[in-house]
């Protein structure tokens, strides 16, 4: 057993749990709790719509036969709050006896009138927007409610809770600190008096780890570290003698799910760190990259399924686990699915751990240097994706999923930025499909040495898209029984980081895209029945409501960062009566991978993080003559670099970096030969820049 790696801890924590089981059942809220054991109808209380993560709503006065009449009913801006280049409004709103309650990538917190769309308070964090220790855009993806409180995680490692009535702060608490590299971007979970809290962070040298607190008195009751300490089980999948595990990473970027039949929480677990280097961490390295089920009142051990054993590509399992039931070989299961990067839906059985459908275990690709696992999960079914990457010309290897690396560029797919990132997938019992977004994206792999420093990134190398290299995605149908796919679109934008969905008794399925439309697809053939203009990045998941008889589907849009969408603060809110037409389309997201924009000539500063957009260089794209001094500036709040990149980079004598910027920091690069110097930023490898030499 393990539990917070101290085991005097576990014993008093048990044992108060043991000694005051009236006063735990007397904080829980019986209304929410019931609410949360069934599939939502009227109101939407959690971010997964019930314990299961399913997201399937038993409405269906919105059908297959209707949905083309939908329109909008209102359309709400929330006074700019996350609205900018460095923000993603990713979060699901909840309903709760007509009023909704989002949260945006600022962490402010709006109640809106769920019929008319009217605010009816605020909540403003006054977050420090100097937050260094930020991996991918400030997020925050939803709140809990419970008690008469909305719970959530804010971008400095504190859960807060809020009176739902006045939006008034109840209580505070410091689960870490961000100086430190954690920080909270998922949405919690309640039920019976106890807030489940996930902490992000991977990317820093951080030790993942499940907090439980107090609903009531955000009191901490306690932890379960997602690394192990000496003695504690998994402890031996790490180098002996060393404190790698310590900060190895293994960060849960996703709600849990509950069963509360089992007395089990769920959650997947992130990726290894540093990201790709290995060379140190010999062994499986739990419980990185996993799927985990605890007792949900203690906290203790139950089991754990590991997706990919000494992760050297980030293959973050950053999707929601879903709870369903089933049935195989004529036997009732009960069944627990994730969506990886890998491309494949990893499912389980909920009460072992154990694949529902078989899983096997294969002989992989080996680099000693990189102390690769011998052999990988491979689940039986399709994947979503495609798993090998294309030929492109100046690399010398293009490899599949499992494929290796070390200092020269190796091109994969899915790669750590492909597959299905932290978007939902949900589940329909009518149709027993699970619908997974995907990304199909090339990265070029690499590593290099790093050292840990506190608070600092800790990757060991990097991955970025190739320069001119295409990427796009798909939505899929997966067949619960078979893992084998039902129906499939390719879509012509990324959408495993977005493109967040829901699905209906009516036997809808609604999902946003990243180009601002929002669609209603017949759930069981995947046919497009509706599409809607929105005029931003429609990338967070839909919910489903019902107030005075008419049922709403409402979605938050105001971009993706890591997408590239449009960002912006609104919410919409349709229904079978709404008045409001389509907006004008955003600008669309890139499908190919490199700087875009003009070309600015005799320009010799280039701005990292300009015009309020955290991760990009302004101009992206400058043409200079031979010998011009390049003066690189931070300006935005995070550390970068601006690290030449592409085929360029095997050539040392067209190697340059300007090394880690913090925010006002300087570096001036000479350029002396002429040629096209491409170069990305190493801790963010979605910023693209251009600098053209001449004559």
């Amino acid at each position: 057993m393990r539990y917070g790696g101290h085991r005097l801890l576990s014993i008093l924590t048990i044992l108060a749990f043991s000694l005051a089981p009236a006063a735990l059942a007397s904080a829980a809220d019986p209304e929410i709790d019931t609410l949360l054991k069934r599939p939502p109808g009227k109101d939407w209380v959690t971010n997964g719509g019930d314990l299961t993560n399913q997201r399937y709503s038993t409405l269906k006065q919105i059908d297959t036969t209707n949905a083309k009449q939908l329109k909008g009913v209102w359309m709400t801006r929330l006074k700019g709050s996350g609205a900018g280049g460095k923000y993603s409004f990713e979060a699901s709103p909840l309903v709760k006896d007509g009023v909704m309650y989002v949260i945006t990538g600022n962490d402010d917190v709006f109640a809106l009138n769920a019929k008319t769309g009217q605010i009816v308070w605020e909540y403003w964090s006054g977050i420090d927007q100097k937050i260094s220790t930020v991996c991918c855009g400030w997020v925050n993806r939803g709140l809990a409610m419970g008690e008469g409180m909305l719970f959530f995680g804010q971008f400095d490692a504190n859960v807060v809770a809020l009176d739902m009535k006045t939006g008034k702060v109840v209580w505070k608490t410091p689960i870490e600190k961000w100086e430190n590299g954690y920080t909270i971007t998922s949405a919690p979970l309640y039920y019976d008096g106890i807030v489940y809290s996930g902490l992000s962070g991977g990317e820093f040298g951080v030790r993942g780890r499940l907090t439980a607190l107090n609903a009531k008195s955000g009191e901490v009751l306690w932890r379960w570290y997602t690394l192990p300490g000496p003695g504690e089980i998994g402890a031996d999948t790490w180098p002996a003698g060393t404190d790698h595990s310590m900060r190895g990473g293994a960060t849960i970027w996703n709600t849990p799910a509950l069963d509360p039949a089992l007395n089990l929480v769920y959650f997947a677990t992130g990726n290894c760190g540093p990201d790709y280097d290995g060379s140190m961490r010999e062994g499986d390295n739990l419980f990185c990259a996993s799927m985990v089920g605890l007792n949900a009142k203690t906290g203790q051990y139950a089991w754990h399924f590991q997706q990919v054993h000494h992760d050297i590509w980030d293959y973050d399992a950053a999707s929601p686990v879903v709870l369903f039931d089933t049935v195989i070989d004529g036997q009732p299961r009960k069944g627990i699915a994730e969506a990886g990067r890998t491309g494949w839906v990893y499912i389980l059985d909920r009460t072992n751990g154990k694949p529902l459908i078989g899983i096997d275990e294969k002989p992989v690709p080996q680099e000693p240097r990189q102390k690769t696992a011998k052999t990988q999960p491979f689940p039986r079914g399709d994947a979503t994706v495609p798993q090998c990457a294309e030929p492109i010309q100046g690399y010398e290897k293009a490899g599949c999923i499992f494929d290796v690396f070390w200092e020269t560029p190796v091109l994969m797919q899915p790669s750590g930025i492909g597959g299905t990132n932290w978007s939902p997938m949900p589940y329909s019992p009518d149709t027993g499909y699970f619908y997974v977004p995907g990304t199909v994206r090339t990265s070029a792999f690499t590593r290099f040495g790093d050292t840990w420093k506190l608070g600092q990134r800790y990757v060991g190398g990097s991955q970025a898209a190739p320069i001119s290299s295409t990427m796009s995605g798909t939505f899929t149908a997966i067949d619960s029984k078979t893992n084998k796919i039902a129906w499939q679109h390719k879509t012509p934008y990324r959408i495993g980081g977005g493109g967040g969905s829901s699905v209906t008794a009516g036997g809808l399925v609604f999902r946003g895209e990243p180009d601002g439309n929002f669609l209603a697809l017949d759930a069981k053939t995947g046919q497009e029945l509706w599409r809607f203009q929105t005029g931003f990045g429609a990338d967070a998941p839909p919910v489903i409501y019902e107030v005075d008889g008419e049922q709403y589907v409402a979605i938050a849009t105001g971009g993706n960062q890591l997408q590239g969408s449009a960002y912006g603060d609104a919410v919409w809110a349709f229904s079978l009566k709404g008045q409001l037409g389509p907006l004008w389309p955003p600008p669309p997201p890139q499908t190919i991978a490199g700087p875009t924009g003009p070309i600015a000539t005799g320009v010799d500063t280039v701005k990292i993080g300009g015009n309020n957009v955290e991760y990009s260089f302004l101009p992206a794209r400058i043409r200079v003559k031979k010998g011009t001094t390049v003066t690189f500036t931070n300006v935005g709040d995070l550390p970068h670099t601006a690290t030449a990149w592409g085929t360029e980079r095997v050539v040392p004598e067209r190697m340059w970096d300007t090394g880690s910027l913090n925010k006002d920091g300087t570096k001036a690069i000479t350029f002396t030969q002429p040629g096209n110097y491409y170069y990305i930023c190493l801790p963010h490898p979605w910023m693209y820049g251009q600098v053209i030499v001449e004559d």
